[in-house]
């Protein structure tokens, strides 16, 4: 295990030799070393997990390896310090294991495209990124490779930069999660004034020992790290950027906006389980807001028309489903389902920008139909991927771990949160069926042509695999990092299994009856007042950019146009007028002149004898 420095390293240098590139190499020695510096990265890290179990079964759960002192400044020392433990090694393996499958994709996808090198140099920094965030023994650390991949979001997401909508987007995203990472700032701020420390390690032990239950200060520490969450992992009130950045590359959405960077979230409140136990208020705020965000995407996703932005939408609501385990204390299957998720939704993505190439860079699934006959693979992906995704029971990964999600849920005795996410459910299978029906049924509005090579179809057959019962079978080392649940058990799991699964097989039916055939019924419905009134809110994600943008655009726009002349540089002008308009009197008397001199002698006289009369 003293490799781990590798898994930052090596990606970092193949970011640093395309950087230095300047798009000058082929596109094959380009991918070359971008590909292979992630693999040499997953081949270390199988070594680094293969090492980790050796030294679990002999007693040793954590390993730290420290290498130097990144800041000392009196007492204050911030080592560069890596840990693996069974959390850190689950999550790197999603974040090497998947990313390496999609820099393969990526590989395939991204031919003849302008800025390949760049692609690479840009996915290499945020591998690089993401392992610091993951590995780190200190919050302060985690928050530099924390700051790390959201820079390279908003490179990726910008990576199209000749479109300003692209520009635009990139710069929205980029704002909204500098404002999450605001709040994750004061959070540090706040516990190193109340512990002393930054190491996560001494956090958990300190802050049971030192704060009180629900005290103000692990109140607003919790609301803060809850507030870089929601930015980074798009939930609600911050969840508006993450449906615009579908504009970046199809392998971009794949590997940051699905499988990695936007589970950080997660991956924090998880890390830091220790300090959300003692503010159970803040615990089921991320239990509520992650029912809510996973509701509102859900009926969004059911009006958009973008296959990309679909599946967006219910990126957020799966990610609701992992708050919601938080929320209720369920941190294993928060974790469980995380991988889980990787893995189908990271099925669904590439097979989406595999659609997107062959139908000429449509992305419009209205303009598309009858796919199923000419892209039989593809359809197949969609249907193992869509079925993980809706949680379609027995034979699919995502069925096991949102299951687990609820069982605990229904075992912490919150049966209204059961209902809420059973209902998710009930939308996840209708809006992900109705995209698979539009897509690959109906009739054919598009001549498309078959992607062929073992770039695009081996990452595609490795995730459709784990993203069936087979995925399900990969258990995460967590025994013994998180605290054991004791939740009373209520009711029967297996009934919950049944129930569950009928709810989600019941939304693939009625996916079927409104959107197989003509479509008669539910164009009806689409088309009255009502219908488009619905359609439109959900389809602009309710509103809130539109809230957002009279209460903080205008209102920045209305104060920056009074500001625009700067009054404050005006009020302190006047100070100088005023010393020059002194200046231009007292110029005047030295004119040479008797009689002027005689003038200001008395005035001065009678100032004198007036201040004299005055003091007395």
């Amino acid at each position: 295990m003293n490799l781990l420095y590798l898994i930052i390293l090596i990606p970092f240098m193949g970011f640093f030799l395309l950087a230095c590139s300047s798009g000058r190499w082929l596109e094959r020695t380009s991918s070359i070393i971008g590909v292979g510096s992630i693999g040499l990265t997953a081949l270390v890290t199988i070594y680094v997990g293969f090492d980790f179990f050796s030294q679990q079964a002999i007693g040793m759960r954590v390993f730290n390896q420290y290498l130097w002192n990144w800041i000392a400044v009196e007492n204050f020392i911030i080592p560069v310090t890596l840990t693996i433990d069974g959390l850190s090694l689950s999550m790197l393996s999603v974040v090497i294991g998947v990313g390496f499958l999609i820099h393969i994709f990526s590989s395939w996808y991204m031919q003849g495209s302008e800025g390949y090198s760049r692609f690479f140099a840009y996915t290499n920094l945020f591998i690089a990124s993401m392992a610091v965030l993951v590995l780190a023994n200190n919050l302060l650390l985690m928050y530099l490779g924390w700051e790390g991949v959201g820079l390279c979001s908003y490179l990726l997401i910008g990576f199209y930069y000749t479109n300003s909508v692209n520009g635009m987007a990139a710069i929205k995203a980029f704002i909204i999660t500098r404002l999450g990472d605001v709040f994750f700032a004061i959070g540090l701020f706040i516990l190193y004034r109340e512990l002393g420390t930054l190491n996560i390690h001494e956090l958990m032990i300190t802050a049971s020992q030192k704060l009180e239950l629900n005290s103000t200060a692990i109140t607003l520490a919790t609301l803060m790290l809850l507030g870089g969450a929601v930015g980074k992992s798009a939930q609600l009130p911050l969840q508006t950027w993450l449906a615009d950045a579908m504009v970046g590359p199809t392998p971009v959405s794949a590997l940051i906006h699905a499988a990695t960077m936007v589970t950080s979230g997660v991956y924090l409140i998880a890390r830091t389980y220790g300090l959300f136990i003692i503010a159970p208020t803040i615990l089921d705020i991320v239990g509520i807001i992650g029912v809510i965000t996973m509701i509102i995407s859900g009926f969004s996703a059911l009006v958009q028309t973008d296959i990309k932005r679909v599946l967006a939408y219910s990126t957020m609501s799966q990610i609701g489903y992992m708050f919601l385990a938080l929320g209720v204390q369920g941190w294993g299957s928060a974790i469980i389902h995380l991988i889980m998720h990787a893995f189908f939704k990271g099925l669904l993505f590439l097979s989406s920008g595999s659609i997107i190439l062959a139908c000429h860079h449509e992305k419009n699934m209205f303009k598309m139909g009858g796919l199923y006959k000419s892209l039989p693979f593809l359809y197949i992906c969609f249907l193992i991927g869509g079925s993980s995704l809706s949680a379609l029971p027995i034979f699919t990964a995502g069925f096991y771990s949102k299951d687990e999600i609820l069982w605990n849920v229904l075992s912490s005795g919150h049966i209204n949160l059961v209902i809420a996410g059973l209902f998710s459910s009930f939308l996840t299978s209708l809006y992900t069926f109705r995209m698979i029906f539009i897509v690959f049924h109906g009739k054919e509005h598009i001549k498309v042509h078959v992607n062929k090579g073992i770039t695009h179809n081996l990452p595609l057959i490795i995730l459709l695999v784990l993203s069936t019962y087979i995925g399900k079978l990969i258990i995460p080392p967590l025994v013994g990092v998180f605290p054991e649940n004791h939740s009373i058990i209520v009711g029967s799991k297996l009934m919950l299994e049944i129930i569950s699964g009928i709810i989600s097989t019941l939304g693939v039916l009625l996916a079927a009856i409104l959107f197989l055939g003509k479509r008669q019924f539910i164009n009806k419905i689409a088309n009255s007042m009502y219908g488009r009134l619905l359609s439109k809110w959900w389809f602009y994600s309710w509103g809130f950019d539109w809230l957002y943008k009279i209460f903080f655009i205008y209102i920045f726009n209305f104060i920056a146009y009074l500001l625009q002349n700067d009054p404050l540089n005006k009020l302190i002008n006047l100070s100088v007028v005023f010393i020059k308009w002194c200046h231009c009197a007292l110029i005047t008397s030295v004119n040479g002149n008797l009689r002027w001199y005689m003038i200001y002698m008395s005035m001065g006289a009678v100032i004198i004898l007036a201040l004299l009369l005055f003091i007395k």
